[in-house]
């Protein structure tokens, strides 16, 4: 598993970072906020979230973590 923190503060970024995930069928993601966990990949359960600030994301796969990083490198805040 890796942790990266992202942002994700507008609602096409919000769409655009759903459509970057999906493609990844066979990765776990899961995004923490607090003390709410969800998954990374329910447009629904993102907006239930405070997006006005950066959020943790929780990538449970090994096998293609740089293809991963790579695609999610417009939403990872360093």
């Amino acid at each position: 598993m890796k942790t990266v923190r992202i942002s994700l503060n507008s609602i096409d970024k919000v769409k655009s970072f759903v459509n970057d995930l999906v493609r990844f069928s066979d990765v776990d993601f899961d995004l923490v906020s607090g003390r709410y966990v969800i998954d990374a990949k329910s447009i629904m359960g993102i907006f239930s979230l405070d997006l006005s600030k950066p959020i943790n994301l929780n990538i449970h796969g090994n096998e293609s973590m740089d293809t991963i990083l790579e695609a999610l490198k417009p939403y990872i805040i360093e």
